[in-house]
């Protein structure tokens, strides 16, 4: 099982024990993935992609908590194809539907239905625990999240802007950066700091998940650090080391050019020590000269050196 479907698979297991959430839940899976149609009698119905079976049980255990609706999709009734996509039927009865509409504000007195391009209704979402559960319900219709393995991504394909912005206006109320990009002919809003989608997790509710998360997201910063720390230690080690050979190729052409005879006492020295110990760092370069001298005094020694070689190459 894909890391997203671990998470979905939690999510299912939360259904909000308040009303109001329920509506929120309710408004997030029908403005995600359903269709409100007429019947021949003129009457409403609702419909929804069939595609997700999780998420049609999801609605039905809502709609019987909310409004002791049991319901099924319906295999008597018609499906209907709208924009390329084929819905079928679950509601049908005329009274029912404009019940759960009104409540979850999709459809007002009058009988108008909410354009579900634009999201659902800010309304059903003042509650903290209810922008909660639209997000969850959200995220179980259009969501997916990457495998932390490989990068972190998180995002909601939704078919309108106005969806998306509903969403991230939602997200960035809890202070989580949400972006949105449009794929084609959808518009699908992204997270891509881990930071972020653990704290998402969280706001949705999905505690095992996130602890997954941040596990791998542990060992990866602990991984990441080391690797930085080896690398930076064999770039110190590699500075080194030519720097050595830097040294013993200059005292050998003054040696070869001039001999060390001409040199003051404490540059032969020096000279002297630094080709008897080729590997040997600075420290302990300035302990084999008499009297012992410092890193700085043995570095500025032979960089007198250095600079002699080069003015000889001249």
């Amino acid at each position: 099982m894909s890391f997203s479907a671990e998470v979905k698979e939690e999510l299912l297991g939360h259904t909000a024990s308040s009303r109001h959430c329920q509506l929120a839940g309710m408004a997030a899976i029908i403005t995600s993935i359903g269709h409100v149609g007429e019947m021949e009698d003129g009457g409403k119905a609702l419909y929804l992609l069939t595609d997700n079976a999780q998420v049609l049980r999801k609605l039905f255990t809502l709609l019987r908590k909310a409004f002791n609706i049991v319901t099924s999709i319906l295999e008597d009734v018609p499906e209907v194809r709208v924009g390329g996509r084929v819905y079928s039927p679950i509601l049908t009865d005329a009274r029912q539907v404009e019940t759960v509409l009104m409540a979850t504000r999709l459809m007002d007195k009058d009988g108008n239905i909410r354009d579900f391009g634009e999201g659902a209704s800010p309304l059903v979402v003042r509650n903290s625990c209810c922008k909660r559960t639209f997000l969850r319900d959200a995220f179980l219709c259009t969501g997916s999240i990457s495998d932390p393995n490989k990068g972190y991504h998180m995002e909601f394909v939704c078919n309108y802007e106005g969806q998306a912005m509903l969403l991230k206006d939602l997200i960035e109320s809890f202070d989580i950066e949400a972006r949105i990009v449009q794929r084609k002919k959808y518009h699908v809003l992204y997270i891509k700091e881990g930071a972020g989608i653990v704290d998402l997790l969280n706001i949705m509710e999905a505690p095992i998940s996130l602890m997954n998360l941040e596990n791998l997201r542990i060992v990866k910063e602990m991984r990441n650090s080391i690797n930085r720390k080896v690398n930076c230690e064999v770039a110190n080690i590699t500075k080194t080391i030519n720097a050595a050979s830097k040294q013993i190729e200059d005292i050998t052409f003054i040696r070869d050019q001039m001999g060390f005879g001409g040199l003051p006492d404490n540059l032969r020295e020096m000279a002297e020590v630094r080709l008897e110990h080729p590997d040997a760092s600075l420290l302990e370069l300035g302990k084999f000269l008499d009297p012992p001298v410092g890193k700085s005094g043995v570095n500025h020694r032979l960089r007198k050196l250095s600079e002699l070689a080069d003015r000889m190459r001249l």
